[in-house]
């Protein structure tokens, strides 16, 4: 049935595309501001900086080539009601007038290509990733966002993985993932080694590790938001491409004047073929699983793995002051494999599955009520189900586990306009999150069902100040919370300051109070079939403790000719992590109490711009301990500590051909292992101080590249080759021990070998 609807959505999105391409037309001469800078920018060798949605919603004659820079600026403001305004560094600053500011809260573009072309740096202290805009990175070929944030200072993922994502020493649950603005609790396909969310209809990212705004709960350790374009595109466009892992395809139809339709759908390509970063991956998410287990007796067959995704987004503009907004996602992962054996002759076989769904919609209703007021209205639903069945044929035995969260917003907020240099934004927020668990044992019969819900009424107010020369920026705000189930009252202060000073110099101070009530925990290494073993639970503010965090940072920044050299240092600190939680597989493994995370840490980067080229260095310190007092050991190293990590890339540009190398290192994550020489005690291993090791030095290298052509007067393409892994150097990526005929065995799970990937698009 799941590939039928598989089937059936990719059919939809390929009828849309051919039914709707002979309908589109061209703009004349016009084209979005946006393609107009970037060409500028290409012709006089100059940068602009801007925010996007001052550019947003421009659409201008094209100025003739004959001007030059000043005539062209000149024009533009002319055209746009924009100023432009060249700095000493070869920058153009692109800024309304102070009668022309929005409502909204924009954060300007302070340092653009913060590490490539795409990725800039925000006022308010985030970074975002615009893919419309975006270059390249070593061993990516599309924009997989959830693996292009792993390039910033103080994010790696310590399984290679983009659903363990640890944002300064934080464990993957503490992230906030949005998908316009919706809350999802999935993040990957392939169970975490690639994004689920399709980057053809991703338009934006925004990652926030300190000092987020007050609207937002959730992510002690950070904020990953992936927005889809906030515009309505006035003429058809769509593309269709396909790698060595999926299909996929995007359309954006206008209906009307005022709406327009974004559709994008991805599917593996595994019923067809089997490529060998297909295989590379299978093999990779098996180790050591209940896929992987053979024996003497029982053999493991017939396995397969199937992924799809499908997203929509629909805009109305009710006219100049009102906007509706519908977004829906569908995503699914899907693995089968058989358990056979022969006994006396005769051959028994039974199937064993995982699968992973999400799916989820959101509405959004936005009016301008003056040149002061603006509201907001956003609503959404959000479930996600992990399932499945284990088949012990030797016991004649299933094992069903299911983990189900359903969680519903409603948040208002205001937006009001006090001066040019002052702004208020308050508002109500409530989220109601349902966690379910079943573990269900046909033989003999046992059956556990645990359901809980918690509410969460939150309100919050935060005041923007921007400096009449747009040097110093400051946002600072409240956020209250209140839990009805424990009656608990949660104070949350915000901080975001920003100060430009001696004309390439920056100062940067963040801070914030944050919690959350759901995490992901671990009961037994085998659950889920040993591949995706975490599930999802509720805080019950006893052994479960709402978990909270408090984080501040200050940084240092200097920008000049090309040059970006930036430093800041962190302290953050997270109360009411549980053992579970941490994924323990050691002494502690099953563990259950609750305790402390606190994290020191610096996040540094280099980068060099020069024409075609630019490269980059970044390298972050981190000491990450626990405190649990309730072990034996009351602080020892954290689990996502790994002191050093570095990475270095170069990248090369021109108007056809875009190539990337790079490399990445870290010293290796803790781990624990036995006394030599003395591995048992009393029948179980005797471990030494707990983390007290590390695995050797992770060392990975990675190129990509891209090349685009035309292939008819009104459509384009592209064709990219990436290999993850060049050197196809063996890391290890996680180590534990078992008892084995009364002796300890290591084992090692290993990182992806050399996998290459190849990619053709067509753009329509």
């Amino acid at each position: 049935m799941a590939k039928q609807i598989k089937r059936y959505s990719i059919a939809l999105l390929f009828s849309f595309m051919f039914s709707f391409q002979a309908q589109s037309q061209e703009t004349g001469n016009k084209k979005p501001l946006s393609e107009i800078l970037s060409t500028i920018e290409k012709r006089f060798n100059i940068q602009f900086n801007y925010a996007e949605d001052v550019i947003s919603n421009i659409i201008i004659t094209v100025p003739s080539e004959s001007l030059s820079l000043e005539e062209t600026l000149n024009y533009l403001e002319l055209e746009t009601e924009l100023l432009f305004r060249i700095t000493e560094d070869n920058m153009v600053l692109v800024i309304t007038d102070d009668s022309q500011i929005s409502l909204q809260q924009l954060s300007e573009v302070m340092v653009s290509g913060y590490i490539v072309k795409g990725i800039n740096k925000l006022s308010n202290g985030s970074f975002e990733i615009d893919v419309s805009d975006f270059d390249i990175l070593p061993g990516l070929i599309d924009t997989d966002v959830l693996q292009a944030v792993q390039a910033f200072p103080g994010i790696q993922s310590i399984n290679e993985t983009v659903s363990n994502i640890n944002i300064r020493g934080g464990s993957h649950d503490q992230n906030l993932i949005l998908w316009d603005n919706i809350k999802m609790y999935q993040s990957g396909h392939f169970f975490g080694l690639i994004s689920m969310f399709n980057p053809q209809i991703t338009q934006r990212v925004s990652l926030t590790k300190n000092g987020s705004a007050t609207e937002f709960t959730d992510g002690v350790s950070g904020t990953i938001s992936m927005e889809t374009e906030k515009d309505i595109n006035k003429t058809f466009n769509g593309n269709i491409g396909l790698d060595f892992i999926d299909a996929n395809g995007f359309v954006d139809v206008p209906i009307g004047e005022k709406s327009s339709l974004q559709v994008a759908a991805r599917t593996s390509i595994s019923d067809f073929t089997e490529t060998p970063t297909y295989n590379n991956f299978f093999e990779r998410i098996s180790q050591d699983t209940e896929v992987e287990s053979n024996t003497m007796s029982i053999v493991n067959s017939d396995k397969a793995f199937d992924f799809y995704d499908a997203s929509l987004r629909w805009i109305y503009q009710i006219n100049d002051n009102e906007e509706l907004r519908v977004n829906f996602i569908n995503v699914a992962n899907e693995l089968v494999f058989n358990e056979s054996t022969t006994t006396n002759a005769f051959e028994d076989s039974r199937e064993s599955s995982l699968t992973q769904n999400s799916i989820a919609g959101a509405i959004a209703y936005s009016r301008i009520w003056s040149d002061k007021w603006q509201t907001i209205f956003e609503g959404y639903e959000t479930d996600y189900k992990l399932k499945s069945i284990n088949a012990n044929i030797l016991d004649a035995q299933r094992f069903l586990q299911e983990n189900k969260v359903s969680e519903t917003s409603l948040k208002l907020k205001a937006n009001y306009r006090i001066n040019s240099r002052l702004q208020l934004l308050s508002g109500y927020h409530f989220v109601e999150t349902e966690v379910t668990n079943l573990d269900d044992v046909d033989v003999p019969r046992f059956r556990l069902l645990v359901s809980e819900v918690v509410r969460t009424h939150g309100v919050f107010s935060q005041i923007s100040f921007r400096s009449k020369d747009r040097n110093t920026r400051m946002s600072s705000g409240l956020r209250y919370n209140y839990i009805d189930k424990f009656s608990k009252h949660l104070l949350e202060p915000r901080l975001s300051f920003y100060h430009k000073f001696l004309n390439y110099f920056s100062l940067e101070v963040l801070g914030e109070f944050k919690h959350q009530n759901t995490s992901q925990v671990i009961n037994f290494q085998n659950d889920f079939l040993g591949i995706e073993k975490r599930r999802w639970q509720l805080s019950n503010d006893s052994d479960i403790p709402v978990i909270r965090s408090r984080q501040v940072s200050m940084g240092l920044s200097y920008n000049k000719s090309g040059w970006l050299i930036s430093a800041e240092g962190y302290y953050k600190k997270i109360k009411g992590i549980t053992t579970q939680s941490q994924g323990f597989q050691n002494q502690y493994e099953f563990a259950r109490t609750s305790g402390s995370n606190e994290v020191k840490g610096i996040d540094f980067i280099i980068r060099k711009r020069l024409k075609n080229f630019n490269s980059w260095l970044s390298y972050s310190y981190m000491n990450s301990d626990y405190a649990f007092e309730d072990l034996p050991e009351t602080n020892f190293p954290s689990n996502f500590d790994i002191t050093h990590s570095m990475n270095f890339g170069i990248n090369y540009t021109s108007d056809r051909l875009k190539v990337s190398t790079g490399l990445n290192w870290n010293s290796g994550r803790p781990v624990t292992r036995p006394v030599e020489g003395n591995e048992i005690v009393d029948g179980d291993i005797n471990y030494e101080a707990t983390n007290a090791s590390e695995l050797r030095d992770y060392f990975r290298v990675d190129i990509s590249a891209l090349y685009d052509f035309k292939i008819g007067a009104k459509t384009n393409a592209n064709i990219g080759l990436s290999v993850w892994n060049l050197l196809d150097r063996d890391n290890v990526i996680n180590s534990f021990y078992r008892i084995n005929n009364a002796t300890v065995t290591e084992v090692e799970q290993g990182s992806l070998g050399i996998t290459p990937n190849m990619v053709f698009r067509v753009n329509f």
